[in-house]
């Protein structure tokens, strides 16, 4: 692998489609890398946009709009970080012009698509998951949510971070799930995912990176389990490592590892899984950086950010985790522009502890807006150290 010059004809560029707060710590571990970076997003001034050395405000569900940025600037590498992307247009790029899609428009156009990455999972490579239907109408829906039993779970198939989910526990409950659904989804596409609730005792996310090792070759890597909580399908808190038995663990690295094989390309993956005892099933999967992935900035060697950036490019990547942490979120909890944070300096004030300000320009009451991260010598000081420290900064309307 040759890294040329950024801002020079010898430079290597990657483009990012969509730039979020996950997006800029990309930016940054690529950057480090000496890579030229543009960062394309729906809105002005996302948190990628700020660090990258261009940004671009397009409708990347636009193929018009798409092709006219991409054949502009000629990048290497496209990194699609959100759902709402013409995908289809991403395949003719792959196939006509010498430019890589992370990590390969099959896992692009699957995992953007709840249906896609569940039928490629339960029915394809027969993994383990929690009983399911599709509904693109509400008939439909009604009848699948009475044969996957009540209570459960409604979700559009192209939607992220508890985007548009409901958690239903009658018929009753079921136009409104829809509504719902069609509204707050990342992407209306008019149809949705139908889950039955699985007794788990926890859920995890298992950052799994497939990379080149020294000989070229393509390997799996996983680093350690994470431990999350959610609040109405959006990550609040999460913790590394997470406890596991023996035989738990060696079934998600299996799963893991199947399910990035038959997406295939090189990147990092969040897995997630729901655990009890020793059964697995397999949830969801991103091929990207996780939220609750934030933790290993705090707890690895190299952070999911540099193991995405390095393994992209072909170059060998370090898993190991070096301490406990964990990372707790911090809400906007105002609807405003330009919000000031107060109460950084008492959040900083116990060791350990650092705090990600994500730099949106709009805040939201449920927007994620920052995270502070914590290591300590043990999963349960670094929680209570993460929570402390976020309930210690204040956003305020300007």
């Amino acid at each position: 692998m040759k890294i040329g010059t950024p801002l020079s004809p010898s430079a290597t560029k990657v483009m990012l489609l969509g730039s979020g707060e996950l997006g800029k710590e990309v930016v940054i571990s690529l950057q480090r890398l000496g890579i030229e970076v543009i960062a394309v997003d729906r809105y002005e001034n996302a948190p990628a946009h700020q660090v990258a050395h261009r940004s671009h405000v397009i409708d990347m569900t636009n193929k018009e709009q798409l092709e006219e940025i991409i054949m502009q600037e000629k990048p290497h590498y496209i990194v699609p970080e959100i759902e709402a992307i013409n995908t289809a247009y991403l395949k003719e790029v792959e196939e006509t012009q010498s430019i890589v899609i992370v990590p390969s428009v099959k896992a692009v156009q699957l995992t953007m698509n709840r249906e896609g990455i569940r039928r490629l999972a339960a029915e394809d490579l027969k993994i383990p998951t929690s009983p399911y239907g599709f509904a693109s109408n509400i008939e439909e829906l009604k009848a699948i949510a009475k044969k996957v039993g009540f209570p459960c779970f409604i979700k559009p198939t192209m939607s992220s971070s508890g985007k548009g989910q409901s958690k239903i526990n009658s018929a009753e409950e079921i136009d409104a799930a829809w509504t719902h659904a069609a509204t707050a989804g990342r992407v209306n596409k008019g149809n949705v995912i139908v889950e039955g609730m699985i007794d788990f005792d926890y859920e995890i996310t298992l950052l799994t990176v497939r990379a080149k090792n020294k000989n070229n070759t393509i390997e799996t890597l996983f680093c350690e389990p994470i431990g999350h909580r959610q609040e109405n399908g959006d990550y609040v808190e999460s913790w590394q490592p997470q406890p596991m038995n023996k035989k738990a663990l060696e079934k998600s690295q299996q799963i893991a590892k199947k399910i990035t094989e038959a997406l295939s390309g090189l990147g990092l993956f969040g897995v997630e899984l729901f655990i009890k005892g020793d059964q697995v099933w397999f949830s969801e999967v991103s091929p990207r950086p996780h939220d609750t992935g934030m933790v290993t900035m705090a707890t690895q060697r190299q952070s999911e950010f540099e193991l995405h950036a390095k393994a992209i490019l072909g170059l060998s990547v370090d898993t190991e985790m070096l301490t406990p942490g964990a990372s707790a979120v911090i809400y906007g909890q105002h609807d405003s522009d330009g919000i000031v944070f107060a109460g950084i300096n008492d959040a900083l004030a116990e060791k350990g502890v650092d705090i990600r300000l994500f730099g949106k320009p709009t805040s939201f009451k449920k927007r994620r807006m920052g995270v502070v991260i914590a290591s300590a010598l043990n999963i349960e000081v670094a929680r209570e150290k993460a929570t402390n420290a976020a309930k210690r900064v204040k956003p305020i309307k300007n």
